[in-house]
């Protein structure tokens, strides 16, 4: 059996781990690999800034899966304010005709998004879930 690494702070001994799915606005299919490649590093940037971990990332058209090792003094809220908000500004300046064609406003993602903690599956069958996702060519 696999030991779980913990992580410690100055106070508390923690392994937090969220998944996070974040959907296109409208579910338009909008993710191409180059956009999933590129979110991939501006999400690596975002979790660091939060001492986060980007653990696992991947993502089809229409959604993307992310698996965020992060601290308990961390709001869950905050970090997917600022993942979206950076990620939509970033994605949306660099004018791709797949996001030009289909979405208009300013926003990339929808307003909501979906959160799980890890605790009821291990992290490895999560981790391997999201590897599997279907990248789009």
């Amino acid at each position: 059996m696999k030991k779980t690494t913990v992580y410690h702070t100055r106070h508390c001994s923690y392994n937090l781990h969220v998944r996070l799915i974040f959907v296109t606005t409208y579910r338009r299919k909008v993710f191409t690999a180059r956009i999933i490649n590129e979110l991939k590093t501006i999400f690596e940037t975002v979790c660091l800034q939060f001492n986060a971990g980007l653990i696992e990332f991947d993502g089809e058209e229409v959604h993307v899966h992310l698996l965020i090792l992060y601290p308990p003094k961390l709001s869950i809220a905050n970090l997917v304010f600022k993942l979206k908000g950076t990620s939509s500004v970033i994605i949306r300046n660099r004018n791709y005709p797949s996001v030009k064609s289909q979405l208009w406003g300013k926003a990339l993602c929808s307003p909501s998004y979906f959160a799980s903690s890890c605790t009821g599956a291990p992290i490895s069958i999560i981790h391997q879930y999201i590897d599997r996702q279907k990248t789009p060519d």
